[in-house]
């Protein structure tokens, strides 16, 4: 792969400027390692800070809302994942991504809405971002946020040398 084809160059090349990766606000993990996968814990919208996209799907939120929201959850995700590895380089594949949306019972667009996040990934990572996807209704998430994202990721040896790796001492 070029330098020109690579994530950290994507971003860059995208305009899009991470966040400063925010501390878990309970007793997890931002992300954690088990062999050369990274978890990735739920991410909002506003995990940057800003209440933005708040409300529910269906109601007081339209679906293109919705998408913008699952696009904000996935850069707010992107600054984690470069802060567990050191790089968005090291990211082999991105293997599942969990979609969760806020909404009315009878809104049916999750995985239009997710698409935010999917298309963003798709365009920072390219073919390797092709991933496995469940979005899913919810009737509430934290802080009256629309959408949270987590994902699973396959680092290459290096960025899984670098990430956080899930001991018995880490899980409390």
């Amino acid at each position: 792969m070029s330098d020109a084809a690579t994530p950290e160059s994507r971003l860059a090349a995208s305009g899009l400027v991470l966040p400063t990766s925010v501390p878990p606000v309970g007793n997890y993990a931002r992300a954690a390692r088990v062999g050369t996968l990274l978890f990735v814990s739920g991410h909002l919208p506003d995990s940057g800070a800003e209440p933005i996209h708040l409300g529910r799907l269906g109601r007081n939120l339209t679906t293109s809302e919705g998408y913008a929201a699952a696009r904000q959850a996935a850069v707010n995700m992107l600054a984690t994942i470069r802060a567990a590895t050191g790089s968005l380089d090291h990211v082999d594949a991105v293997v599942k991504l969990l979609g969760m949306v806020c909404c009315t019972e009878d809104f049916a667009e999750q995985p239009q809405v997710i698409n935010g996040a999917s298309d963003l990934l798709h365009e920072i990572f390219g073919t390797p971002a092709v991933h496995a996807r469940s979005a899913v209704g919810m009737m509430a998430l934290p802080r009256g946020n629309c959408v949270e994202i987590e994902a699973i990721l396959e680092l290459s040896a290096e960025g899984a040398e670098t990430a956080p790796r899930v001991t018995a001492a880490s899980l409390g």
